[in-house]
């Protein structure tokens, strides 16, 4: 990976980010052992089967968590945004276990790499930082637990309804720049299907479409 090197700037840029999470000590020993990367759309950060050595946390844009079925198939898991980290990368990190997971930039993206030694030490050290890991647990457990929940008792309709209200959400933007096959992809459907049902709700007025981009109306008018 090509890291920025940490200077008086990254930490300046690291406390604007992280001041409200952390403690002046703990941000000090992030500019000092950290990695600093920037990503661009669509690309990945962590594959599947990556041995883990540095925990992520988003600096800024969106991270994408997909998993992988035995056929190749993704799933959508949830997404990440500032001040995030991956509950199943922080598990891996633990038990020094591969990646199950993918983590691909949804919008260019700066992310922080922790290394992977230092994470029990500041669990002890540092009350936020136990708080902080403890909370990602959490909230990416109930993230997981809700995404189960769409796929079981909500219809393919209403979960593409979610997915395009929540990528639109992510990215601040309601044109979004993706194709039926991306969508299909993400929901673990077929594009033949995703096409039916994203014509079922243009006819609905939820959105518009043209090739590869879709304008998600309810954003646009919120």
């Amino acid at each position: 990976m090509n890291f920025i090197p940490f200077d008086i700037t990254c930490y300046n840029h690291l406390y604007e980010k992280f001041s409200y999470l952390f403690e002046d000590e703990l941000i000090n020993e992030i500019c000092a052992n950290g990695k600093l990367r920037n990503f661009k759309e669509d690309e990945v950060l962590v594959d599947i089967g990556d041995v883990i050595t540095h925990m992520p946390l988003v600096v800024s844009g969106s991270i994408k968590i997909m998993t992988e079925d035995k056929e190749g198939a993704e799933l959508l898991l949830y997404y990440l945004e500032l001040g995030d980290t991956c509950a199943v990368t922080l598990n891996c990190c633990t038990s020094a276990a591969k990646s199950t997971v993918r983590a691909t930039a949804e919008t260019n993206a700066e992310v922080l790499f922790v290394p992977v030694g230092l994470m029990e030490q500041w669990m002890v050290k540092y009350k936020s930082w136990r708080s902080f890991v403890l909370e990602s647990y959490n909230s990416r457990l109930n993230e997981m637990i809700s995404a189960i929940d769409n796929i079981v008792f909500n219809s393919l309709e209403q979960r593409l309804e979610k997915y395009l209200r929540d990528k639109a959400w992510i990215t601040k933007c309601a044109t979004l720049d993706i194709s039926h096959q991306e969508i299909a992809n993400d929901l673990h459907s077929s594009r033949v299907v995703i096409s039916r049902l994203m014509k079922k709700l243009e006819k609905n007025n939820l959105i518009t479409q043209s090739r590869h981009k879709v304008n998600f109306l309810e954003f646009m008018e919120s």
